[in-house]
């Protein structure tokens, strides 16, 4: 099924022709979704040859002649030089690049900029693991967030970095963009999420070296995880936060 961001996205593109498409920082699902499209070629780029196996599978017989997957960072000035593409999407990019290129979120766009001959489409995160919850379900959606951030650094790994729509449009607009939509769109949390995010913590605990810590980190997770899915049973999801879409365009 199509996310709400992906659907909004088609609809701002309103039917003009999507050409060459470029998923910035592909994913499962970003690429299940884009290799979907009429495009005349598609390019998926990942830091991770364990995201781009994952990708590979996905999207299976969805590769045309003409389309790549790459493994590559966007601080090397040779990835994709000289080329462009009528449509880019950085889904979950700008959060993500923390993990392989620290402090580059300033540089991305800019470093997307040439790339871009229509349009680009931003998908991002409000961070939502500090500042006030304003309810029990906020709570603990920050309480598992931290956790696994904080089990993630334990075990010598980063932790995405998410920053807030307002930060992006202020970050385009000096990158030689002209920002044409931005919508927020409020987040629900499922049990896959309480989950995912606890399960990613759990299976980091190996890596840390004082065993008490590790255990002690084990029985906080597991009384998160039954708390969450009882909140996620109680009132149909954990309610915080925002997704949102930014469309913008390259000033010429």
């Amino acid at each position: 099924m199509t996310s709400a961001l992906f659907t909004h996205i088609e609809a701002l593109q309103a039917g003009r022709p999507w050409g060459g498409f470029l998923d910035a920082g592909t994913g499962v699902n970003s690429s299940l979704w884009s290799t979907a499209l009429p495009t005349d070629r598609w390019c998926g780029v990942t830091g991770s040859p364990g995201h781009a196996a994952q990708v590979s599978r996905g999207v299976g017989d969805r590769m045309r002649p003409a389309d790549r997957l790459i493994v590559g960072n966007w601080t090397d000035p040779a990835l994709l030089a000289g080329e462009r593409f009528e449509t880019v999407l950085a889904d979950y990019l700008l959060g993500a690049v923390e993990g392989f290129s620290p402090y580059f979120q300033g540089e991305l766009f800019a470093r997307l900029r040439p790339l871009v001959g229509k349009t680009l489409y931003v998908v991002g995160l409000d961070p939502y693991v500090v500042g006030a919850a304003g309810s029990d379900a906020g709570r603990l959606v920050q309480a598992i967030g931290r956790m696994r951030d904080a089990v993630l650094l334990l075990a010598d790994e980063t932790p995405y970095r998410e920053y807030p729509a307002e930060w992006v449009e202020a970050s385009l607009a000096r990158s030689g963009f002209v920002i044409t939509a931005s919508r927020r769109f409020a987040n629900r949390y499922r049990e896959r999420w309480v989950n995912g995010q606890l399960d990613m913590a759990v299976r980091r605990l190996e890596r840390i070296r004082d065993r008490g810590v590790a255990e002690s980190l084990a029985r906080e997770i597991e009384r998160l995880r039954a708390e969450g899915l009882a909140l996620c049973a109680a009132e149909g999801g954990l309610r915080h936060g925002h997704d949102y879409v930014i469309a913008c365009r390259p000033v010429p």
